[in-house]
C-alpha cells in the first residue's frame, strides 16, 4: 500500500496553530494537554500504525528519519516556534526517506564538472531559443505587465525560465520533502541550509494549503517554472493574476511574475549593460579573474593592466575568465550580472542566463 499524509493528517498539520495537537483519531486520546507520555505514546502509535499498515519494507524502515534523534529535536523545535502538530510532524517524517540520489547529485553539479564551452552548449542552444520565443509569443502581455511593475526586460525573465525548467517543461520529479530532509540531515556541508529550508518549506504548505507530500522539484528543493527554493517562494512569489493563490507550479502568470518580483528586490537596475565582452593581451589577467561575483574593481584599474572593453573608467565590475572552445575568454560582470548570480550563485549560470536572453531578443525582433 502507497504511504501517504493522510487527509486528517495535513488538516491538522496546516491549522495546528490554530486547532492543537491533534490528529485523526488520535485527538481524543491526546486530549487538550501534552504530558511526556502522551508525546511518547503518540510517537509509538503513528509509527506502529503506519508499519502495520501502509505495510513499509524492510529497507524503505532503514531508510526512515522519523526514530533519528536529531529529527526528534528538529521536530521540538517546530513544535515550540512554528506552533506544528507533534504527531502530525512524526507521521510525516516516518513517510520520509533518505534519498542517496540527491547525495550524488548535489556534491558534483554541472557548475563544478563542465567548463564553460560544455556548459553553454547545453543551455544555450537553438531549441532552447526558438522555444523561449514561442514562450514570449505566447505570454507577451503577462511579459509586458511584468517589465513595467518590476523594470525586468522580458527576455531576462524567459531566460531564467528557459534555463530553469526548459519553460516549465522539467519542473523536477523529486518529493521535496525527502529531499530537503536528506540534505537537512545527511548532507554536511550545506546541512544548515537545507535544514534551514525544509523548515521554510513546511510553513510554505502549512501556509499555502499544500500537501508537503506532494510537491516536486528538484534535487535541491527547488520548484516550478522558476524553480525557487521555499525561502524564495515565502519572500518573492507573487500572484501576479489576482486570484488569491502564488501558483509558480502550473500558473505562468504567478511563475513570470515572481521572476520579476525577485530580479528587483534584489536590485535589478535594467539601465545599463549586463555583462560585456573584453581583450585581455596574453592571458596576463588569468589570476585576477573569477575571485568575486559583486562588482568591486574599476574598469580604469582593469585598462592599467591591459584589458581592452568598451567600458567608462569609473564602471565597475567583476571579471571573469572562461574557457571556451578556441582557449580563455574574458568577460566582465556589471551591477545586472551580479543580480542573475543572486538566483545561482555561479558566474557559468549567469552568462548562460545572458546570452540566452540575448538570442532569445534577437529571434523575437526578427520575426
Amino acid at each position: 500500500m502507497e504511504q501517504r499524509f493522510t487527509t486528517s493528517a495535513a488538516r491538522t498539520f496546516f491549522h495546528a496553530r490554530q486547532r492543537g495537537p491533534v490528529l485523526g483519531t488520535l485527538k481524543a486520546f491526546m486530549g487538550p494537554q501534552r504530558s511526556t507520555t502522551h508525546i511518547e505514546l503518540a510517537r509509538f502509535l503513528v509509527v506502529s500504525c503506519l508499519v502495520l499498515f501502509c505495510q513499509v519494507d524492510a529497507h524503505a524502515a532503514d531508510d526512515a528519519y522519523v526514530d533519528r534523534a536529531d529529527v526528534a529535536e528538529y521536530v521540538d523545535m517546530l513544535v515550540s516556534e512554528h506552533g506544528f502538530s507533534e504527531p502530525a510532524l512524526y507521521e510525516l517524517f516516518a513517510q520520509t526517506q533518505r534519498n542517496d540520489r540527491v547525495l550524488e547529485l548535489i556534491a558534483r553539479p554541472a557548475e563544478r564538472r563542465l567548463e564553460w564551452f560544455e556548459y553553454r552548449k547545453i543551455l544555450v542552444d537553438e531549441p532552447r531559443i526558438e522555444l523561449g520565443v514561442e514562450f514570449w509569443q505566447d505570454n507577451v502581455q503577462t511579459l509586458k505587465r511584468a517589465q513595467s511593475t518590476y523594470g525586468v526586460a522580458p527576455e531576462y525573465i524567459v531566460a531564467i525560465i528557459g534555463v530553469e525548467t526548459r519553460y516549465g517543461r522539467i519542473t523536477g520529479s523529486y518529493p521535496v520533502m525527502n529531499a530537503l530532509t536528506t540534505l537537512g540531515f545527511d548532507y554536511p556541508p550545506r546541512a544548515s541550509f537545507f535544514k534551514s529550508e525544509l523548515t521554510q518549506f513546511l510553513l510554505l504548505a502549512r501556509e499555502e494549503g499544500r500537501d508537503p507530500v506532494e510537491l516536486k522539484g528538484s534535487y535541491a528543493g527547488a520548484m516550478g517554472y522558476g524553480q525557487f527554493i521555499p525561502s524564495s517562494y515565502r519572500h518573492y512569489a507573487v500572484d501576479f493574476d489576482n486570484d488569491g493563490v502564488r501558483d509558480i507550479w502550473s500558473n505562468k502568470v504567478d511563475a513570470i511574475g515572481s521572476v520579476a518580483n525577485y530580479f528587483a528586490r534584489h536590485g535589478w537596475r535594467g539601465d545599463s549593460a549586463v555583462a560585456v565582452r573584453a581583450e585581455v593581451p596574453d592571458d596576463r589577467l588569468a589570476k585576477e579573474a573569477n575571485v568575486a561575483l559583486k562588482p568591486g574593481i574599476t574598469v580604469a584599474d582593469l585598462r592599467a593592466k591591459g584589458l581592452r572593453v568598451g567600458l567608462p573608467d569609473n564602471t565597475k565590475v567583476a571579471l571573469f575568465r572562461m574557457v571556451s572552445d578556441d582557449g580563455p575568454e574574458y568577460w566582465l560582470g556589471l551591477d545586472d550580472f551580479y543580480v542573475i548570480t543572486r538566483y545561482n550563485r555561479s558566474r557559468m549560470y549567469a552568462l548562460a542566463v545572458h546570452q540566452l536572453s540575448q538570442a532569445i531578443k534577437a529571434q523575437w525582433q526578427a520575426r
